[in-house]
């Protein structure tokens, strides 16, 4: 059970969580966010190899920033829940593998259109996901790179707790619903606190005017 820092699963949870509380932004979430990060390693296949690759090795599997970036993740996941973690660890190789075998095969030319027209699609969605389901901007506008590291497994622990009541530890959910609900009642609370300044400069400016 994480106490704060970079591996506290229930921050890193609640965070992501206040910006994805609407049932239809999280099912959106779901089907967009891992082809995304498939996608995402088509385009990295195309980056230079950062180490040789061992004799014998497919040579469609390059050593390179995708390779990298999937180790990162599956690595962070596993130090934030092992179990979980584990799953989405072999989500991500089973995305680089089969992202390196379809770039391999478009080719340059072919996959970056491909993964672009993947990519305005599934953004596409989360967006409208936001505007008109949960009408509040994406947890990446306040935090780029929890949100980028976060999405992948948010959307994972959410499959596993819905199709097989799973949890990381008991009391998981418990725990962060409560933590969800503050950051949401926080949110609510600065955006009328902001909206009452507003109106106060207007009626300041207007009494004056």
């Amino acid at each position: 059970m994480g106490e704060g820092g970079l591996f506290d699963l229930e921050k890193h949870f609640a965070f992501y969580g206040a910006y994805h509380s609407n049932p239809i932004n999280i099912f959106i979430h779901t089907l967009f966010v891992w082809p995304i990060v498939f996608f995402t390693l088509v385009l990295m296949y195309f980056t230079p190899a950062l180490f040789n690759s061992p004799s014998g090795f497919d040579q469609r599997l390059v050593l390179n920033l995708g390779f990298v970036s999937t180790v990162i993740y599956s690595l962070f996941y596993i130090f934030l829940d092992k179990r979980a973690g584990s799953v989405a660890a072999l989500l991500c190789f089973i995305c680089w593998v089969g992202a390196s075998v379809v770039a391999n095969q478009l080719g340059f030319s072919l996959a970056w259109k491909v993964a672009l027209a993947a990519q305005l699609l599934c953004w596409t969605g989360q967006f409208i996901g936001h505007g008109v389901f949960e009408k509040r901007a994406p947890a990446l506008l306040d935090n780029l790179v929890q949100a980028f590291l976060m999405a992948p497994f948010f959307v994972l622990l959410e499959v596993l707790q819905t199709g097989f009541g799973y949890e990381p530890y008991p009391g998981f959910h418990e725990r962060v619903e409560s933590k969800i609900k503050a950051e949401i009642q926080e949110w609510q609370d600065k955006k009328q606190r902001k909206s009452l300044s507003s109106c106060a400069r207007h009626l300041d400016y207007t009494s004056f005017g």
